[in-house]
């Protein structure tokens, strides 16, 4: 008997039943490792602050310094959400192979130490770069092209292309690993759900998510499909265009969000306004105008609207075809206000405040991990 099979037996005997599904997983894939506890501490450093990457939905990543290109997740001990979205974690992205998705190399389960081992990808996250002036002329728009179109055809494989359909439902800049060569990789699977290949929605009491991200049926009436996550890519590819936040975004006080300001830039013609000032010299002006079309049509109010993640690679590549004219977008703003004693929730949509009862968790958007 290998070391790695002592360990694996001798450590299965302390865990519960639920846990089972880690040692399925590993016992299929060759490259899927069960990692000590004990040999993740001394590789982090006892998980010091010098190791810190960033903070994810469910707690810290760290990266082993020790020659070895892994990143640690940590799932927060406090965490509400838990066992449930890790291990739904290690069940999706064990699964899953694309090159715009990050790699699962393994995962560790001690007492109440939930732990993911992950690729390394030393670029830090696209939230790093597009978000801080002294760093945004570093990604020029041949580079920001390649990113949109990587985070697109991630989206994808999700919803179409792998063994199974998946809703990410966390999809933000912040979760936009970038690796040496500026490659993004969609991370952070915590918050996913399968679908079935009959499935088209679901719908969920319990709504979590980012602020800013979230398509308006999902946050107000915590209903999500795979157009859900085609609201949060017209979100992220605005942010890529204007870098700016729509979650901050506080120049124009007439306009909710980034949205709605980049929606009046449109109707008045005035759309080279939105770029970003180190790529507005760098792109031609239909270029500019293809890419503002699409992301509009993304964050359409009504999901029937908005387009399959299939449609948006066809028009991402399509120079020539003329695309359809985006209708008013959702000037989505959610705004958690103080809980009344039936412990619901008061949402801001428009100008109409809506009242839901489900279970909100709102996740402020951090600096680049």
């Amino acid at each position: 008997m290998d070391e790695k099979t002592k360990k694996r037996d001798q450590a299965a005997t302390n865990r519960p039943e639920e846990d089972a599904l880690v040692w399925r997983l590993e016992e299929k894939s060759s490259e899927f490792t069960l990692f000590d506890f004990s040999e993740i501490l001394r590789a982090t450093h006892n998980f010091s602050k010098e190791n810190l990457l960033g903070q994810g939905g469910f707690g810290p990543v760290y990266k082993v310094p020790d020659g070895i290109e892994i990143a640690v997740k940590r799932l927060a001990s406090h965490s509400r959400q838990g066992f449930t979205e890790f291990k739904n974690e290690v069940e999706l992205i064990a699964k899953l192979q694309h090159s715009n998705l990050v790699k699962l190399m393994g995962c560790c389960i001690q007492g109440e130490e939930k732990l993911l081992v992950y690729e390394y990808l030393p670029n830090k996250s696209l939230d790093f770069f597009i978000f801080d002036v002294s760093r945004t002329t570093l990604v020029d728009w041949n580079k920001r092209c390649v990113i949109i179109e990587g985070i697109a055809q991630g989206l994808l494989y999700l919803h179409k292309h792998s063994r199974l359909r998946i809703i990410h439902r966390d999809l933000k800049a912040s979760n936009i690993l970038l690796d040496q060569d500026m490659n993004p990789k969609i991370s952070d699977f915590g918050l996913a759900k399968i679908f079935s290949s009959n499935d088209t929605q679901g719908s969920t009491k319990r709504v979590v998510g980012t602020y800013g991200y979230m398509a308006p049926e999902y946050a107000s009436e915590g209903i999500y499909s795979i157009k859900s996550d085609v609201f949060s890519f017209g979100v992220l590819l605005l942010e890529i265009l204007s870098g700016q936040r729509n979650s901050g975004f506080h120049q124009h006080e007439d306009f909710l969000n980034l949205l709605g300001y980049s929606w009046q830039l449109w109707e008045g013609g005035r759309f080279l306004e939105l770029l970003e000032a180190s790529i507005a010299k760098e792109i031609h002006a239909a270029e500019a105008r293809r890419y503002i079309n699409i992301a509009l049509m993304c964050v359409q109010e009504h999901a029937d609207d908005r387009p399959t993640m299939s449609n948006v690679v066809a028009m991402l590549n399509s120079e020539g075809v003329i695309l359809p004219e985006p209708k008013h977008p959702a000037y989505f703003n959610l705004r958690v206000s103080k809980e009344d004693e039936s412990g619901s929730v008061l949402y801001s949509h428009n100008d109409v405040t809506i009242c839901s009862n489900n279970d909100v968790t709102i996740t402020e958007e951090p600096d680049g991990r």
